[in-house]
């Protein structure tokens, strides 16, 4: 049986399933397969929210960056700029913006700090990025869990024909005994 370390995974640490040749060996051996199908399962749960929530951050992140290019457009003119901003789903105000060469951004937790449109920039930028990077990964995570998660249930039906032959060879030799 081989140790922890020789499990091969993929970059993010998901491990491979084995696909098992020899069901007579395995079943001894490993843990029941319907207990990794069930965390392979739950780990796909888990990924399938991560992109989701991704997929939504991405787009707010845009939408932050460009507002942010665009009062840095704005920043030596004389006269205020107007806008709508949104309140609610549906709830929208109108505001008067001073050019002041900052922005405030909302950090989460209800924190909200005040940076230069520069700093601005660049964090936000650095925040897209790594929101696409995560996507990309979740998204070849997913890719990666959909393969074991077909290698484990092709297992669990090796091993389940494998059981049901046994009974039937230990039934048949019963009954001629």
């Amino acid at each position: 049986m081989s140790s922890a370390s020789d499990i091969e995974s993929n970059p993010r640490g998901i491990p491979r399933s084995p696909f098992v040749e020899r069901v007579e060996d395995y079943v001894s051996e490993a843990e029941p397969v319907e207990i990794v199908l069930k965390n392979s399962k739950k780990l796909s749960v888990n990924l399938l929210q991560r992109r989701k929530v991704l997929e939504e951050k991405i787009p707010e992140i845009e939408k932050t960056l460009a507002m942010v290019g665009f009062l840095t457009e704005k920043q030596d003119a004389t006269e205020p700029v107007y806008t709508d901003f949104e309140l609610n789903d549906t709830l929208y105000a109108q505001a008067k913006i001073e050019p002041s060469g900052t922005v405030y951004l909302w950090l989460g937790a209800n924190v909200m700090l005040e940076y230069s449109f520069e700093e601005a920039t660049d964090l936000l930028t650095s925040k897209l990025k790594t929101a696409k990077n995560s996507l990309k990964n979740t998204i070849e995570d997913l890719s990666f869990l959909r393969d074991q998660i077909t290698t484990m249930e092709v297992n669990t039906a090796r091993v389940y024909n494998w059981d049901v032959k046994q009974r039937r060879v230990a039934r048949a030799q019963t009954a001629t005994a």
